[in-house]
């Protein structure tokens, strides 16, 4: 009899289970909001301007899907060393802001790529450091659980990581072109298009972008496993506004380099594929009309 109890508690608590788990994931469908996390401090694509409102590249690509949908955006501010916390309790519904896949495919639900990506090493102008090579001994600054830290852990830079004098994680990217500034830090590893972002603000003739990349990536919008759904709406949006322009828009209004966006490169190589696809079935077909032919 107990063993007759526990299963059917146990299979009752399963069922709940299940159940939360369908709410969780379906939460932003059905209450028409979208919670979007994002570091607030990551321009172009999340930061608060002067006005004191949070805006960027993505953020307002967000708020164009949302409009589109007839939803409500919610901006949340986020530590980024606690965004996977924020994504799994249900307090976000997503993450998207300069969000890098490569290493992280199997943590998340991913939409497809929107940016092609860098991870660049910015020096001062006068520092003298001209190739990866001259980092030896230095002092090099990074954002806290960054993809360009990532990066730099990756196995494909360990000799240029153990050549450092010092790697230290920074809070921002605000605090990491301070330590340059100040002569604190020697260089700082970070996107490619935060970088140019950085520079236009604090001055293009007090930094250089190192030629040789550290790494390169994809951006896409992260979203809690299993949350489909919700992906696909958005991802349809976002592919609307490409193919309208808007994206373009945005990508000017921030300054941001169009040849970047790859939003549109799979849906051409979808085509390209169909395409070839058709070919060799008209192909085929030929063949066989003639073999008809031939045996008739």
């Amino acid at each position: 009899m107990k063993k007759r109890t526990v299963a059917v508690v146990m299979a009752a608590a399963m069922t709940i289970g299940m159940m939360v788990t369908g709410v969780s994931v379906q939460a932003g469908v059905e209450d028409k909001t979208l919670i979007v996390g994002f570091d607030a401090e990551y321009p172009p694509f999340g930061y608060k301007d002067d006005n004191g409102d949070y805006v960027g590249f993505d953020l307002d690509l967000a708020q164009e899907v949302c409009d589109n949908l007839g939803w409500e955006l919610v901006k949340k501010p986020i530590n980024w060393d606690s965004k996977d916390m924020e994504l799994n309790s249900g307090t976000i519904d997503c993450i998207w802001n300069g969000f890098t896949i490569n290493g992280r495919e199997d943590d998340y639900t991913w939409s497809d790529p929107y940016i092609n990506n860098e991870q660049v090493i910015v020096v001062a102008k006068d520092s003298g450091i001209e190739k990866l090579a001259d980092l030896k001994g230095k002092n090099v600054v990074v954002q806290a659980a960054s993809a360009a830290l990532d990066a730099l852990n990756s196995d494909d830079n360990k000799e240029l990581k153990e050549s450092f004098g010092s790697l230290t994680e920074n809070p921002d990217y605000n605090t990491a072109f301070m330590n340059i500034d100040s002569g604190a830090a020697d260089a700082v590893a970070v996107d490619i298009g935060v970088a140019n972002y950085q520079l236009s603000q604090r001055g293009k003739d007090k930094y250089v972008i190192l030629d040789e990349p550290i790494q390169n990536e994809q951006y896409g919008i992260g979203f809690k496993k299993g949350n489909d759904e919700l992906k696909d709406l958005v991802w349809a949006e976002v592919e609307k506004l490409d193919e309208s322009g808007e994206v373009d828009k945005l990508a000017d209004k921030y300054e941001l380099d169009k040849t970047m966006l790859c939003i549109s490169d799979d849906a051409d190589e979808a085509e390209d594929f169909d395409s070839e696809e058709a070919d060799e079935k008209d192909s085929d077909d030929s063949a066989d009309k003639d073999t008809e032919a031939e045996s008739k």
